[in-house]
């Protein structure tokens, strides 16, 4: 995720960041110039007489408005799920901290400490690489024991929880905690795979194929079509104007589909790393 200062308006605006749109689309936008001087000159060269082409102004700002409409709520679709991501891996954050303070003050053996000081960040770095390509297990702090186990494993983050889960039963049924210790620390242990259950239904249901595929052929048309309207009034100059027009469209197209799958390493998605180290430290401070 990148940070940056909103209130730097002139950098914002003249810096070609690599996540900016007009670097990711500058050939199409080239494809789409030369395209649309064919049709213009076509228009203007061979059917010069057809005055009625600039009636299609009115037909162009109708479909432009229908266009608008549906890029809105494409992009809000998209923020809100951004937006839940953010939010579930910061109620991961806070039910660590609260599990980190509770163990912290429930626990008296130093071993059983250190147990959930390596686990709880185990379960967030592992439901980081989870959420992306593949566990690195060289983020996790693991015995031989504990890598031999999970390795075998497919759902890593859920196989640490049943580790997690398992050594509090011990502690229970040994006498170290209460009944009662047990069930408040449960709920902070359901919280941790609701958050991870909840980012596997956001990374696994994208936009639905048709309507993705619709809005991106909906946008080419207008704007390949776009001179027509316009080459009456503008010549050589609609090409350039419809060229404009893609970049906008088609954008807001891009960041879209950028945001919708907030876990992975794009520029734009959720600082998930910074994240998880914040996590590690936290229990680190609380179980030593």
């Amino acid at each position: 995720m990148i940070n940056y200062n909103p209130k730097s308006w002139l950098h914002l605006i003249f810096a070609l960041h690599k996540s900016d749109t007009l670097r990711m689309l500058w050939k199409e936008m080239i494809y789409i110039c030369f395209f649309t001087l064919f049709i213009t000159f076509v228009v203007l060269h061979y059917y010069p007489e057809k005055t009625v082409l600039g009636e299609l102004k009115t037909v162009f700002s109708l479909i432009g408005f229908v266009i608008s409409l549906l890029l809105v709520f494409r992009t809000n679709t998209a923020y809100d799920r951004w937006w839940e991501g953010r939010r579930k891996w910061g109620e991961m954050i806070n039910d660590s901290r609260n599990l980190s303070s509770k163990l912290s003050s429930l626990l008296v053996a130093i071993d059983d400490k250190e147990f959930f000081k390596r686990m709880i960040p185990n379960f967030a770095y592992s439901s980081k690489e989870h959420l992306r390509r593949g566990v690195k297990f060289e983020e996790l702090d693991l015995n031989q024991e504990e890598q031999i186990y999970l390795v075998s494993q497919k759902h890593i983050p859920l196989a640490i929880t049943q580790m997690m889960y398992a050594r509090l039963i011990e502690l229970k049924n040994t006498g170290k905690i209460t009944e009662n210790d047990f069930l408040i620390i449960d709920r902070n242990l359901n919280n941790f795979m609701d958050c991870v259950g909840a980012c596997e239904r956001i990374k696994n249901t994208p936009i639905p194929f048709s309507y993705s595929l619709f809005i991106k052929k909906f946008i080419f048309i207008y704007v390949t079509t776009l001179p027509l309207a316009f080459v009456t009034i503008f010549g050589y100059a609609s090409a350039f104007i419809a060229t404009y027009v893609f970049y906008v469209l088609v954008s807001m197209e891009v960041l879209a589909e950028e945001i919708e799958d907030p876990f992975g390493v794009d520029d734009n998605d959720l600082p998930m790393d910074a994240i998880c180290d914040k996590i590690k430290e936290s229990a680190q401070q609380m179980l030593s």
